[in-house]
């Protein structure tokens, strides 16, 4: 299998690697879909909501919510981006034999469609498996995964959303990674624009703490914290083994109890700035929405 770097696209500007099973494009192009999950004020996930609990807003003004599903079953294209950088060598057994159990889980109910691609990161961005259901090519791969050099964690980013555009139902991007970056050719604001156009939702799991004298980054937690915050996705911070596998028992579960609503936007005033801002509230006090915050759109809507 050839593996290319994205050192070596960005440089050549070259398409990031296509998806090696056909992508499905949406027609419905002028439907925004927000896949959300609903969280009580314990954090427990509220799986009962119904179409007339929530609100949506356009850059402020209110939308008529036209498609709902709880607990969609949309199919989910799964990027799955492992640092193999020296920092993590120490936890990388760990780390791969965690994945390892959340892509069985992943699996072994949901959408007959569902997917996942691994790509790992050190100092180059690799894509070890394009989107399959094969869990033993999975494993195999992620078995012969060996920690070295630098970190590009915000090109993995920017790649895996890249090869994640166009493909049908949820995006997800599942980092696995002790948070820092230091030898990306992209930056933060690079990175979260590419998974903004992809409408991922991006679920960082930061192993702390770091043994070693790489030293614990806290800057790249608060960048990857972020990052889930705008893009509708979660932050875990496991600090063993045991809460490493409880943190993708919990992801599991919550792609598994999510909600998606769709609107097409109206009356919403003409804008020199493509990017949308997106809400969505409760009527029930207490309970909050998790979304992403905003979509590129056209300037003229």
């Amino acid at each position: 299998m050839g593996r290319l770097s994205v050192a070596v696209l960005i440089l050549l500007g070259l398409p990031a690697l296509a998806p090696a099973e056909d992508a499905v494009f949406r027609s419905d192009v002028n439907l925004v879909r927000l896949i959300v999950t609903v969280k009580d004020a314990a954090g427990g996930l509220v799986t009962n909501a119904n179409r007339d609990d929530f609100s949506v807003f356009d850059n402020g003004v209110k939308q008529t919510i036209s498609v709902f599903e709880r607990h969609t079953e949309q199919p989910l294209s799964v990027s799955l981006l492992i640092d193999t950088s020296g920092s993590t060598g120490i936890e990388l057994r760990h780390e791969v034999d965690s994945v390892q159990h959340f892509v069985t889980a992943l699996f072994g109910e949901g959408n007959p469609d569902d997917a996942a691609a691994l790509y790992s990161f050190d100092t180059d961005v690799t894509l070890h498996s394009s989107f399959t259901r094969r869990i033993p090519r999975l494993e195999h791969e992620l078995q012969g995964l060996k920690s070295e050099a630098g970190t590009s964690m915000y090109d993995a980013l920017w790649l895996a959303a890249r090869d994640l555009q166009g493909r049908d139902g949820r995006h997800i991007i599942v980092i696995v990674t002790d948070g820092g970056d230091t030898t990306s050719a992209k930056d933060f604001h690079a990175a979260l624009e590419s998974v903004q156009m992809a409408e991922a939702s991006v679920y960082p799991v930061v192993i702390i703490p770091i043994t070693n004298d790489a030293g614990r980054n806290t800057g790249g937690e608060h960048a990857l914290t972020t990052m889930a915050q705008r893009t509708g996705g979660r932050i875990f911070l496991p600090t063993n083994g045991a809460e490493l596998e409880s943190a993708f028992v919990e992801l599991v579960h919550e792609l598994r109890t999510q909600y998606l609503l769709g609107y097409y936007p109206k009356n919403v005033p003409p804008s020199t700035n493509r990017f949308h801002t997106t809400a969505v509230k409760l009527v029930h006090p207490g309970l909050r929405a998790i979304t992403r915050t905003g979509y590129y759109g056209s300037t003229d809507r």
